[in-house]
């Protein structure tokens, strides 16, 4: 997918950023090494050359190291002087140059070059680590085709993915990657949908089906009405929340920006404080009290310190995104640390929301041609009953599709009736079976105590069969309620279906909180409760059924399966692969998340104050200080961060 004008820009400015603080790095590692080497060499001894500003013969290290560090010091300063001027804020580029140039003044030389070289090398590790945590999601976006061929008066036509419009056909053949997110017209492949799910087993694509962007077309020819354009696609969207989610800070990230605004200002007055007044209460010279001033200055650097706890948060949602779940900010992940009980809808979300045939009773044996001729007037229908029950028999392997069917209709809320090979065929519930006068007895048994949906099956107005439908629970649906009970997770499930079938799926799952025949406005309520009895509570829902008790849970989040739309707009988590058990896995990343952030923070400012307060005393030198102090814990910082990709359920 084509990148817009500011997008290339933005990209094209972070790298030579990177670029330059390596040549910074590169440069005055080499300069250490050369002049350290002729000092070694020549031992010191003047070579004729003059620098006029000291007035003095110096040796060839020593003019290296004054160029180093003055064309360095003042490059660096340049940038943090327009912050300084522009932002109101003194920032770590300013603070060093000031520290390096101050060495520099002080002829420790060695010091002041190696206080630029560590500020440079550890800033293009900054950026990269933060860079590479970015790029993991968005170079889904490199795997979008910039091209597509759109069917025009029945002939292909190569265009511009971005030309394309809603509406436009277009074609995707074997091993291609499909363009734009679209419905399947014409056409049956497999298609892997990794990209965006992170499903590993292609999914099977046909007719009505949803695609889209960036995933791979594998074995056969599609025909795709586009519904999205390229600025819109799932994929496009996906990438933008990720990159926006650091817009949505953490409480505790909002305090260390507080906490930092207050604390460089201290350091810094600190140090000018020791290096005007210093000699006079403590004695000494002046160049001693400004060394240790300077070492106050880079104490002040706040880098290590500021970025512990969004570099943390920015990677729990990048690992989440890989995962194939979607958090929009800092603020939920440490919400979801905190949680205390999840409150689950039932259809849609802990059971698939679609009916399935769960078994065909009869009197005696079940003859295969009732299923048939069912199958054969119901691929007629839409109605969710209607698929399940074609499913049903393209699992037997029926030819039902082979059958002349005529005379279709279908009766809104009690069924379909139609001829199938000359005999009439009748679909529906008693109210349908009783309308035509149908002689039911030979399966009355089977739906007077029926507490799930069922159908009868009528062949020439004799009933055959009655099909018993449910709504099937979850592949790990099981599996998620256990690792949450293991975590210490309390959860509960609300429906507006029938008690008995609540009863029915909370048993399998071995959920003891059951609230059942609710209308939305229950469920807000039993959600307000549940805040009051347990503390955060996050809902997972469907995202548009369950709007109201979702946007009062501390944490929505919505399955895909529903509408993708709807979730990534309404949700502050989006599960796009479909998978509950992404739930307890997401709570476990959140908790670690939050101890790793409170790791960082106390860190970055215990050694920072304890550098501080032995550099004040001599104890330590400039250079050890920032390798110590702001570059090294800036690199633990971040070390420390990557603990989280080993996260696991």
């Amino acid at each position: 997918m084509a990148y817009n004008n500011e997008k290339i820009a933005e990209e094209f400015e972070e790298q030579k950023r990177r670029e330059i603080w390596i040549q910074l790095a590169v440069a005055l590692g080499l300069t250490i090494i050369v002049a350290g080497s002729l000092d070694l060499l020549f031992q010191g001894v003047p070579l004729g050359f003059i620098i006029p500003l000291l007035n003095e013969p110096a040796s060839l290290s020593t003019i290296l190291y004054h160029a180093s560090v003055i064309i360095t010091g003042t490059y660096i300063g340049f940038i943090g002087l327009k912050e300084l001027v522009f932002e109101k804020r003194f920032s770590i580029e300013f603070l060093m140059s000031i520290a390096a140039l101050g060495a520099a003044y002080l002829d420790f030389l060695f010091e002041g070059a190696t206080v630029l070289f560590l500020y440079s090398l550890s800033e293009y590790f900054e950026d990269y680590i933060q860079d590479r945590a970015r790029k993991t999601v968005e170079k889904l976006s490199q795997f979008i085709p910039e091209k597509a061929r759109v069917i025009v008066n029945g002939s292909e036509k190569s265009v511009e993915a971005k030309e394309v419009q809603p509406g436009m056909t277009i074609l995707v053949k074997p091993g291609e990657r499909i363009p734009l997110d679209g419905t399947v017209v014409d056409g049956v492949s497999s298609v892997d949908q990794s990209l965006v799910t992170g499903e590993s087993i292609p999914i099977l694509k046909k007719q009505n089906d949803n695609v889209y962007a960036g995933t791979l077309n594998l074995s056969g020819v599609l025909k795709v009405v586009v519904n999205k354009s390229a600025e819109n696609t799932l994929v496009s969207r996906i990438v933008k929340l990720v990159v926006e989610s650091r817009k949505r800070k953490a409480s505790i990230e909002k305090l260390v920006d507080k906490f930092a605004r207050v604390y460089v200002p201290i350091v810094i007055s600190l140090a000018a404080f020791t290096a005007i007044f210093g000699p006079r209460i403590a004695g000494g010279p002046f160049e001693t009290w400004l060394y240790r001033s300077l070492i106050l200055l880079v104490v002040s650097c706040p880098s290590a310190f500021v970025i512990s706890v969004p570099a943390t948060t920015f990677t729990a949602v990048t690992i989440a995104a890989r995962k194939g779940v979607i958090i929009k900010g800092g603020i939920y992940v440490e919400k979801m640390a905190k949680v205390k009980a999840v409150v689950f809808d039932k259809t849609g979300t802990l059971t698939l929301g679609t009916p399935v045939v769960h078994n065909i009773k009869a009197n005696g044996e079940i003859n295969p041609e009732v299923l048939t001729y069912a199958a054969a007037l119901e691929q007629f229908s839409n109605h969710p009953i209607a698929k399940a029950i074609v499913k049903k028999a393209e699992e037997q392997g029926l030819p039902f599709n082979k059958l002349h069917v005529s005379d279709v209709e279908e009766i809104p809320g009690k069924g379909i009736i139609g001829n199938v090979n000359g005999a009439q065929v009748i679909i529906g519930n008693m109210d349908l079976m009783q309308q035509y006068s149908c002689n039911c007895k030979k399966i009355d048994a089977f739906y007077e105590n029926e507490k799930h949906t069922f159908v009868c099956i009528a062949i020439n107005k004799v009933g055959e069969a009655s099909l018993c439908l449910i709504d099937d629970v979850r592949r790990d649906a099981l599996e998620a309620m256990d690792a949450l009970r293991k975590i210490g997770i309390h959860t509960a499930m609300l429906t507006g279906d029938k008690r008995e079938i609540a009863d029915e799926i909370a048993e399998k799952l071995g959920v003891k909180e059951v609230y059942a025949e609710l209308f939305p406005e229950d469920k807000l309520k039993i959600v307000d409760r549940m805040k009051a009895k347990h503390g955060l509570v996050a809902m997972v829902g469907d995202g548009v059924n369950d709007a109201l008790a979702l946007a009062a849970s501390d944490v929505s989040v919505a399955m895909r399966g529903s509408g993708v739309d709807v979730a990534l707009e309404t949700a502050d988590i989006v599960l796009v692969k479909d998978e509950l058990i992404q739930v307890p896995y997401l709570i476990k990343l959140s908790q670690k998340t939050v101890r790793i952030a409170k790791q960082n923070i106390a860190a970055s400012l215990g050694v920072k104050i304890l550098l501080g307060a032995l550099g004040l005393m001599g104890f330590i030198p400039l250079w050890f200080t920032v390798a110590a102090g702001d570059d090294g814990v800036t690199m633990l910082v971040l070390l420390n961060t990557l603990r989280l990709t080993k996260v696991k359920l």
